[in-house]
């Protein structure tokens, strides 16, 4: 995006109050006038650059180059007010928001090739902004030669047996196998490919199908109407519910077959809540004469017999005839209620536990064993009909959870550049309890904040300048191929420093040293040997060599090892016209070709 000031108003509204406040001139001088202005009118048509748009990100790998704890999508000028940050433009690549940096030196990779003469190579990058203003900016890459000695080596062991497929019916699954690299770490390269193998496998047998029970049916009818208790053993009626194993069936055919349902096919349940069976009376044997003491019902003066053999229960006939030889005193009695036994509990009234409300079950009895009698009024049965107690051994159930309210954004996380402000929310309207599902959705959230304050930025030092020349302190004195000692410089600077960021460690920002100048200075010398091999150059495509010259040592026992009152140790500076005899220029240079060199990308 770019932006354009204009400023041809302002001006033709300047020159118009000009001409009309000054006195008049020649048109010459205002020709002369005319053509200045026209010329700082195309000056000043300046296209201004907008900031891009970039994801700014909290920190940079000065060794990988990448980018890690995105903040979110601000203008680069932003994002870059804090130097260690890092950006991504829309390129896809990470950069740096700091002073130029080289990152480390990489491991050096394997040899080019496994068997015989190639080259290994390791790289560096530089980062920041300003990139070209790493020193030595072009050394981005070296190599050097290497003899790899894989040429035997074996690679790949031979493939694992396949693993069992993933289903073993009804489908289409997967097998898979893999095999090991056999070869020495530096020899891994031998090994192309991958390790593992898959490959679709096919189950066709089918699969069991195992049994699950129906619904269970509606309850039958009771065995019998009353609860028959003049047996030894009392007899309860019950009824009776069904189920079938046919949801789905078990299959038969299938290799294993399915399984069965697990539990009973049927269900019993007392009749509990039924009235106990009538038991008609029968009369006793006739007791000896005697005068009738009842205070209702059927009463004897003389002889009387008693209605136990047995006596009525439940509602049975009473005994007919009379009860006394004599005369009966009939006063009918009233039939007090009694209660038939307690049915079996309910279903609970839900199938788990809800907090705050009760779950329960009930059962019930009735007044009918025997019924109280109308008339005479008979007693009512004394107690509850009705019981209710708490389905205590069920779970809770499941509670999912809820988010509350978001807080507040917290401050800005930096005092410079840009940062962020947080906001959190808790899962505990309500929290989740008894296996409930937690709240979905993140628990806090995050903005940008621009403090629009530069962040400080370090000094950080310069490489050394080249040693200046070797001079003698007192100026004018040639001392060059004299035994004559000098001292000479060499500076740096602290580059990058600003916004009350710290200055350079350290306040050195001279060297000194002494030194006796030898530049160009003819010296008897004696060979010393070679220097050690150089990188191969170019480092990478065609023609690439690496080369290494013998050493005349040039012959100094004639200076002394130090210089000046301190004593100072002595350098030498410049490059000598050593002697250390003729040879050919092959006894001089040696140059061996790099092979196996990879091709520039």
């Amino acid at each position: 995006m770019r932006r354009s000031v204009n400023f041809t108003g302002i001006l033709c509204a300047h020159t118009h109050k000009r001409s009309t406040s000054r006195h008049p001139q020649s048109q010459e001088d205002s020709r002369v006038r005319t053509t200045m202005l026209l010329m700082v009118l195309v000056l000043l048509q300046v296209p201004v650059e907008a900031s891009e748009h970039v994801r700014c990100f909290a920190t940079f790998d000065l060794i990988s180059g990448e980018c890690a704890q995105e903040l979110g999508q601000v203008e680069k000028d932003d994002c870059c007010q804090n130097p260690h940050y890092g950006y991504q433009a829309t390129d896809g690549v990470c950069r740096f928001c700091g002073s130029p940096v080289w990152s480390p030196w990489s491991s050096w990779s394997p040899c080019t090739v496994l068997c015989g003469e190639g080259v290994t190579q390791r790289r560096r990058s530089c980062f920041g902004i300003g990139e070209l203003e790493c020193e030595d900016a072009k050394n981005l890459l070296q190599t050097k030669p290497c003899n790899s000695t894989c040429c035997d080596d074996t690679g790949w062991s031979s493939w694992h047996s396949w693993s069992p497929c993933s289903l073993s019916c009804g489908g289409r699954g997967v097998r898979s196998r893999n095999r090991v690299c056999s070869s020495a770490p530096e020899c891994h390269a031998a090994c192309e490919g991958s390790s593992e193998q898959a490959e679709p496998c096919n189950a066709t047998s089918p699969c069991p199908v195992h049994g699950a029970w129906s619904s269970w049916s509606i309850w039958s009818q009771c065995s019998a109407s009353c609860i028959n208790d003049q047996r030894n053993n009392v007899i309860v009626p019950t009824r009776m519910q069904h189920r079938t194993c046919s949801n789905p069936t078990p299959s038969s055919d299938t290799v294993p077959p399915g399984n069965g349902c697990p539990g009973d096919s049927a269900e019993a349940q007392q009749c509990s809540e039924l009235p106990n069976c009538p038991v008609d009376g029968n009369w006793g044997e006739w007791s000896e004469p005697g005068s009738c003491s009842v205070s209702c019902g059927e009463g004897l003066r003389l002889a009387s017999r008693m209605c136990d053999n047995p006596a009525p229960k439940y509602g049975g006939r009473l005994c007919e005839g009379p009860s006394t030889r004599h005369f009966v005193c009939q006063s009918p009695c009233p039939v007090h209620g009694f209660w038939s036994g307690w049915s079996s509990w309910s279903d609970c009234s839900s199938s788990c536990i809800t907090e705050g409300h009760a779950t329960v079950r009930t059962r019930r009895r009735y007044c009918s064993n025997p019924a109280p009698s109308p008339s005479p009024p008979g007693k009512d049965c004394v107690g509850d009909s009705l019981q209710t107690e708490s389905c205590d051994h069920l779970s809770y159930c499941p509670v999912h959870g809820s988010w509350g309210q978001w807080s507040p954004f917290s401050y800005c996380s930096v005092t410079c550049g840009l940062g962020l402000q947080l906001s959190n929310r808790k899962c505990d309207s309500p929290a989740p309890k008894h296996g409930g599902q937690s709240c979905p959705g993140p628990a806090s959230q995050s903005r940008i904040c621009v403090t629009n304050i530069h962040c400080p930025v370090d000094g950080v030092w310069s490489e050394w300048s080249s040693w200046k020349q070797c001079e003698y302190p007192i100026s004018g004195k040639e001392i060059r191929c004299k035994h004559l000692g000098g001292s000479q410089s060499r500076e740096r600077q602290c580059l990058y420093q600003a916004y009350n960021g710290s200055i350079c460690s350290g306040n050195k920002l001279t060297d000194r040293r002494v030194c006796y100048d030898i530049n160009q200075c003819y010296m008897k010398g004696s060979w010393a040997g070679w220097e050690a091999w150089s990188l191969c150059s170019p480092p990478c495509g065609g023609k690439s060599r690496r080369m290494r010259q013998r050493i005349c040592q040039p012959d100094v026992s004639a200076y002394r090892p130090t210089i000046g009152r301190l004593n100072e140790k002595a350098t030498f500076f410049g490059t000598p016209l050593s002697d250390c005899g003729r040879v050919s220029l092959k006894e001089k240079w040696e140059v061996q070709t790099c092979h196996n060199v990879p091709s520039c990308t």
